[in-house]
């Protein structure tokens, strides 16, 4: 059975609203306005979720494997994101990570727990491509304006999620997926790029 403990939701919670305050300060043309009131709930949904939802799968899976498993903050990296941001003006967001505790973790449950987050980030990547259609450009649309910025970037930034976790290097969840299962790493990673080059150059 999955639980979280009292620091964990404080630290999901925490993680979520800076990231939305980080996304919406950029995307606002770093501007301090009206519309970034607008932008937060929005990315806190689109992009928030992609972020936490990542981590989460990787606690789920693990989790079903007899571990324990704990997301935990990193504050370092949130605060390096804030001044990225609001200093420098690009972002880059490390909000924390999933601890994993066992005696011993064999490749093929590595490679399941890892490639739980690329995929719940293709899935959001998906329905949120599939939302499209709806999205209205209505300027004075204010519902719509909310509905279509979470459709968009929850799009972008969940195609660029995953694509960017499967790379296969170092500490990425590419690099534990790839030795577990070369085959299954190379069809993830394929439709990951093809999500994040349509994102690249345009969702409609």
């Amino acid at each position: 059975m999955v639980s979280f403990t009292a620091r964990e939701v404080r630290d999901i919670i925490i993680s979520m609203l800076v990231i939305a305050v980080i996304f919406a300060y950029l995307i606002n043309g770093r501007n301090i306005n009206e519309n970034l009131i607008l932008l937060i709930p929005s990315l806190l949904v689109a992009v928030g979720l992609g972020f936490v939802l990542h981590e989460l799968a990787h606690k789920f899976v693990a989790v079903r494997y007899g571990f324990y498993a704990e997301f935990k903050m990193w504050l370092e990296g949130l605060i390096f994101a804030l001044f990225t941001a609001f200093i420098l003006g690009f972002v880059f967001v490390a909000p924390g990570a999933v601890y994993i505790h066992g005696e011993y973790i064999s490749r093929e449950q590595n490679g399941k727990i890892s490639i739980a987050g690329p995929l719940v980030n293709i899935a959001l990547a998906l329905l949120f491509l599939v939302l499209t259609p709806f999205v209205t450009k209505n300027p004075t649309d204010i519902m719509g304006f909310i509905f279509g910025t979470i459709v968009v970037y929850g799009f972008i930034i969940n195609s660029i999620l995953a694509a960017f976790n499967l790379i296969p290097l170092g500490i990425f969840d590419g690099a534990k997926v790839l030795r577990w299962n070369p085959i299954i790493w190379g069809i993830t990673f394929v439709v990951a790029i093809i999500l994040a080059v349509k994102a690249y150059f345009g969702i409609y």
